[in-house]
């Protein structure tokens, strides 16, 4: 793989089958995405339809990672809603594909994420990842991120509880 080439994406057809098949084999591989079963192509059309959205309203950034051609990763920060809480976004998802792992797409989406949030004036950027996802922890807190919580056994998959973790990049200081 060359170095991974991150734009910000164009939601069509193409690329909602590409995320499609990323997302719904690393949720079937157990990955911590928010879903407990693998999505359907219309639920994530869907994510995808209304993160494009925000995007176009300046109220989010969606980031896609290439090796040629090929998506091998997407992520997207979303702002908060709530009026007091706007200056502030959320990065809800990073999805790299499991072929790619540890070849530093997962980062260069990251970084890319963290640059558009800075462009937009976002003051604090926040995320949270499941306990035992210590390759996202980690990637997470060598890029500045401060765990400031963690909820113990909050998130089930099944009988499974994993704590969740919370973390938390304050652009303002830099």
């Amino acid at each position: 793989m060359t170095e991974p080439h991150t734009r910000p994406a164009v939601v069509d057809d193409a690329f909602v089958t590409a995320a499609h098949q990323i997302l719904a084999e690393l949720v079937g591989g157990g990955a911590a995405l928010g879903w407990v079963d693998p999505p359907g192509v219309d639920e994530v059309a869907g994510l995808l339809g209304h993160v494009a959205a925000a995007v176009a309203d300046g109220d989010g950034a969606l980031r896609a990672a290439y090796d040629g051609g090929r998506l091998v990763g997407l992520g997207y920060w979303l702002r908060y809603a709530r009026p007091t809480h706007r200056p502030h976004a959320d990065l809800e998802k990073l999805a790299v594909a499991a072929d790619v792992h540890g070849r530093g797409v997962g980062r260069a989406l990251t970084a890319a994420l963290i640059g558009d949030a800075r462009r937009a004036g976002i003051e604090v950027l926040t995320l949270d990842a499941r306990g035992d996802n210590h390759g996202a922890l980690h990637l997470y807190r060598s890029l500045g991120f401060l765990v400031y919580g963690r909820l113990p056994r909050f998130v089930a998959v099944g009988d499974r509880r994993y704590d969740k973790v919370l973390l938390m990049l304050d652009l303002r200081e830099r």
